[in-house]
């Protein structure tokens, strides 16, 4: 069996997670899922159509706010009592947090930001390293086999629709996984597009190439017209043109839009690792030898000040 981490919130299963599941289905074993807290409506059923034989549902008051030791033990208690052969989340902050802890928990070895299946027997599985700029193999003697799906290694897709089954079960928790959890939520105001950067299907990006705190208009108008947020690399932040909370890269947010467009972005390593899992990357920039348009799917050589605002003004017209 197979033990998929699945995230899932008021708008359903997270897409990553689905993602996830669908990664799970090409490991050969019947699926099954573990949820720890409200299951939104429709949700049991979604994974279903994904080919999820059984959701395992943690419920009790240890379970009412997020935690990495607290998740890790309802897991834990699936793989004591159900067994697995592997255990699989997606590569998101609570998934790696949640499978490094089940790791440890077990005495094996983790596998995070992995891509694809490079054999079995014993599984060895192909990951991002260094930020996604080298993919590594590695092998999972042990088990279960532990691993983190990098987003959007596969498409999700449905798979052999089966009709799932629900268990719930309330596990035994320590004190000690009470330590560190969520205490308390706020919402934050939206002051601008950026506050769905993590969860965007289409991301701007600016680097320094925008030339000052002044230089962001057309790229956030482009963020605008493709309904996308907008990022920055960290010389962004650094200069102090855009906060923080916009930063992309390995000490800012994560993402794994569909669609990344970064202007004037050089794409060093601390920003590729930020955003090597998007679907697909079109850089706009001067520099035809910059990391960034060399790592790209597709490329525009020129100045962004000229083609980003082409490009609205392109947009603009065919929509009428």
């Amino acid at each position: 069996m197979i033990l998929v981490v699945v995230e899932a919130g008021a708008a359903g299963v997270s897409e990553v997670s689905l993602e996830t599941v669908t990664f799970a289905r090409s490991l050969g074993a019947p699926v099954h899922a573990v949820v720890v807290g409200p299951i939104p409506d429709g949700a049991v059923d979604q994974l279903g159509t994904y080919g999820v034989e059984q959701v395992h549902h943690a419920v009790g008051d240890a379970f009412s706010a997020y935690g990495g030791a607290v998740w890790a033990a309802a897991v834990q208690a699936v793989h004591t009592d159900a067994g697995a052969d592997a255990v699989v989340g997606p590569g998101t902050p609570r998934g790696m947090e949640v499978l490094a802890h089940v790791a440890a928990r077990l005495g094996v070895a983790m596998a995070a930001n992995v891509v694809g299946v490079a054999g079995t027997g014993p599984l060895r599985v192909t990951r991002q390293v260094l930020g996604g700029a080298v993919l590594e193999e590695m092998e999972l003697p042990e088990r279960p086999a532990v691993l983190t799906v990098a987003g959007h290694a596969v498409a999700a897709e449905p798979g052999p629709v089966v009709t799932a089954t629900v268990r719930e079960f309330t596990p035994e928790v320590a004190e000690a996984d009470l330590v560190a959890r969520v205490v308390s939520t706020e919402a934050v105001e939206e002051l601008d597009r950026s506050s769905g950067l993590k969860s965007a299907r289409v991301v701007v990006g600016a680097g320094r190439g925008a030339g000052s705190a002044n230089g962001f208009d057309h790229v956030s108008e482009l963020a605008e017209l493709l309904d996308g947020a907008l990022g920055v690399s960290r010389v962004v932040t650094s200069l102090g043109w855009r906060p923080h909370h916009e930063q992309i890269g390995q000490t800012g947010s994560r993402i794994s839009p569909e669609v990344y467009i970064p202007c004037g972005i050089s794409g060093a390593i601390q920003h590729w690792a930020g955003c090597a899992s998007s679907r697909t990357i079109v850089a706009i920039n001067s520099d035809e030898d910059a990391p960034m348009v060399t790592k790209a799917t597709y490329a525009v050589i020129g100045d962004m000040h000229e083609v980003v605002p082409a490009i609205n003004a392109e947009i603009r017209r065919r929509r009428g």
